[in-house]
């Protein structure tokens, strides 16, 4: 069952996904060489819970912390620690969740630690502008894998203008998102268009590309959470959470007054 929200409930949706940009905010101008990803995760911690919602991350499933902190070759679920200090050239990739009078929001950037090469620099901006794609594709009428299409002909198109071919995480993608973090439908970055679910309006979907200058190929570590590149290729992963209207796709998590 996909569940279908009424305008008000979308608003409430928006509320706790401010609280999640602006935890999102601090962190990208909190991110330099010499700062732990634990010092991040308190101070998305400080920042959620001083906005009066509630990290949606921290002891879900049993995951010890507020945001996943993934650097480099990690694509996703990073745990953050204070023995993993940022250096001159990390490329940090932050997912952070909250609920807010019981609604969720969930969003994710990739940020540069000091100065990037421009293949990274190109890896973010490749994901970010895939993540983009598939929201202007988020419409009332379109089927669910016209969002998955347009991701993926977005991912292709930066990979010729970069001459590269980026590697599209198949393992992991988007998910319905309200009164839950992960809800259905589950929504791949790669298909075909045409198929799966028609988008109405009251849907709520978090679009989130992960994408690597390398293989799919993943692996998980001994702490069971973070996910790598088994070919050691470093990774981007952006993510935004998104309503379906009347009026076109409503990106939840966006800045305030964005």
């Amino acid at each position: 069952m996909i569940e279908i929200k009424s305008r008000g409930e979308l608003e409430a949706m928006r509320a706790a996904g401010i609280v999640v940009a602006r935890a999102l905010d601090l962190l990208t101008k909190a991110v330099k060489p010499g700062v732990s990803t634990a010092e991040l995760d308190e101070l998305a911690e400080q920042t959620i819970r001083d906005a009066g919602a509630v990290p949606s991350f921290k002891g879900y499933h049993g995951f010890p912390a507020t945001i996943c902190a993934s650097v480099n070759e990690q694509i996703v679920h990073g745990i953050p620690a204070s023995s993993q200090v940022l250096a001159d050239g990390d490329l940090i990739s932050i997912d952070c969740g909250a609920i807010l009078d019981g609604w969720h929001g969930d969003a994710a950037v990739t940020v540069p630690a000091g100065a990037i090469t421009p293949e990274d620099a190109a890896l973010s901006e490749a994901t970010r502008v895939a993540m983009y794609a598939g929201i202007k594709a988020l419409r009332a009428g379109s089927r669910l894998s016209d969002v998955s299409y347009a991701i993926e002909r977005s991912i292709i198109a930066s990979g010729q203008a970069d001459g590269v071919r980026y590697g599209i995480i198949k393992d992991y993608g988007g998910h319905g998102i309200g009164t839950e973090m992960h809800m259905e439908p589950f929504l791949p970055n790669y298909g075909k268009p045409g198929k799966g679910p028609k988008l109405v309006p009251g849907m709520a979907i978090a679009i989130e590309p992960m994408l690597t200058r390398g293989g799919n190929k993943t692996a998980e570590l001994d702490d069971e959470w973070t996910v790598v590149t088994q070919d050691n290729s470093r990774a981007a992963h952006w993510e935004h959470s998104i309503a379906v209207t009347d009026d076109g796709p409503w990106i939840l998590t966006a800045p305030e007054g964005d």
